[in-house]
């Protein structure tokens, strides 16, 4: 058999992987079947231009192994390989073969078997990399079955393994490619609360009762941070979030349904939550939590934060209104009591905001004058209105910015 009837052999013959809905692997399948034509510069071209945004075709086709969304992959992401059909295990096998296979193709191997030098518009063409295959992908990758199933139950599958966060758009998950970094460690004080979510999210990540959580408090106490880092300590242990706005509380439902059949775990995080009075999302919201009967889903928990004391808004006249607001007041609870659990963030005292501005200064190794350091970050405070962790780390990203480019703060 030659060469590139191999080639096609194999793409043609891949069973369980989705190869024919991948763009490069289609356009190398196109230039494999018009390689014996006119066409070749067309479709080689083509083929070139898809393949360049990635490192090369060894590190692109292993992605593609690792991000594919099929039957093995979803059932590894739950931990359940093993109880795939033999069949499929062996189709897995066989694919991957065929994949590495195809990821070593040279330009050599499909210009060089049929056209001589005096093609020299041929020589014109730029060579693609082979490149390196992603872990736990080396060498062999039909012989890293088990470190692949490994890896799935760490990383997911499909786009979820490709990206941990997401917003909704348009009726689909659109990935955040740039997620907040922050980690746990950077967060100063507030253990209390912060033990709250963890304690609250690792039960959810084991299959155990968990609560969905409304953080409410002051601005810039950490409250939104405390969930980012919460992904990034968790991200490797199958939790994803989606977020979204509170313009689409109300397709909570169908979330949850495109999700319903995922083994990860996702939290739907909403961030700085409010209401008018007359919003119909406050009742979704409610229904959503606990009181429909697509309310409760296994693989999902709602968190919310919210600076407001009173999640729904109300004018003046509403106020003067004792029925309207004991109303108010009713809605409020039956709210909060279906979050399951409430975590109050509030600003620190002078001490406390003190003591985050020395830690944050500490994490940095910024050495200067203790006390030069904690009277400008009361100052600091003082000028832009109140103390808050927020503050203390603008205040020691000055201090930085300023110790770095050797000017006086």
């Amino acid at each position: 058999m030659k060469k590139i009837d191999e080639l096609k052999y194999n793409i043609d013959s891949i069973c369980v992987y989705n190869a024919d809905s991948d763009e490069v692997l289609c356009a190398l399948r196109d230039l494999l079947d018009g390689a014996e034509g006119e066409d070749v510069p067309r479709l080689y071209s083509r083929f070139f231009r898809k393949l360049s945004a990635h490192e090369s075709l060894k590190e692109y086709i292993s992605a593609f192994v690792l991000y594919d969304d099929n039957i093995f992959t979803k059932a590894a992401a739950a931990g359940k390989a093993q109880e795939l059909p033999d069949s499929i295990t062996e189709g897995v096998k066989s694919d991957l073969a065929k994949l590495e296979t195809i990821s070593k193709v040279t330009a050599e191997d499909i210009i060089g078997e049929t056209y001589g030098e005096e093609e020299k518009v041929l020589l014109t063409l730029p060579r693609w990399h082979t490149g390196e295959a992603l872990e736990p992908l080396g060498e062999g990758w039909a012989e890293h079955y088990d470190e692949l199933c490994d890896y799935h139950e760490n990383n997911g599958y499909g786009i979820y393994a490709r990206y941990y966060a997401f917003t909704w758009q348009d009726g689909e998950f659109v990935p955040i490619t740039s997620t907040d970094p922050i980690e746990l460690a950077e967060l100063k004080n507030y253990e209390r609360q912060r033990e709250q979510v963890l304690e609250n999210t690792e039960a959810f990540l084991d299959g155990l009762p968990a609560n969905n959580i409304l953080l409410y408090g002051d601005r810039g106490t950490g409250k939104s941070s405390t969930v980012h880092a919460v992904l990034n300590e968790y991200k490797y242990h199958g939790l994803r979030i989606i977020e979204i706005s509170k313009g689409d509380i109300s397709k909570l439902t169908i979330i949850r349904e495109k999700i319903a059949n995922s083994p990860m775990k996702f939290i739907i995080f909403i961030d700085d939550l409010s209401f008018d009075a007359h919003d119909d999302s406050f009742g979704e919201l409610k229904a959503a939590l606990e009181g429909s009967v697509s309310g409760r889903q296994s693989n999902t928990l709602i968190y919310a934060t919210s600076n407001r004391r009173h999640l729904i808004k109300e004018n003046h006249s509403d106020r003067e209104n004792d029925i309207h607001r004991s109303d108010t007041m009713q809605e409020e609870l039956s709210l909060s009591d279906r979050f399951g659990v409430t975590i109050t963030f509030m600003n620190p005292d002078k001490a406390e905001y003190l003591d985050i501005t020395e830690k944050i200064a500490a994490d940095r190794e910024i050495n200067v004058d203790t006390d030069k350091l904690l009277l400008e970050a009361e100052n600091w405070a003082r000028r832009r209105g109140g103390r808050s962790p927020r503050c203390a780390k603008q205040f020691i990203d000055y201090v930085e910015a300023c110790e770095r480019m050797g000017k006086q703060w």
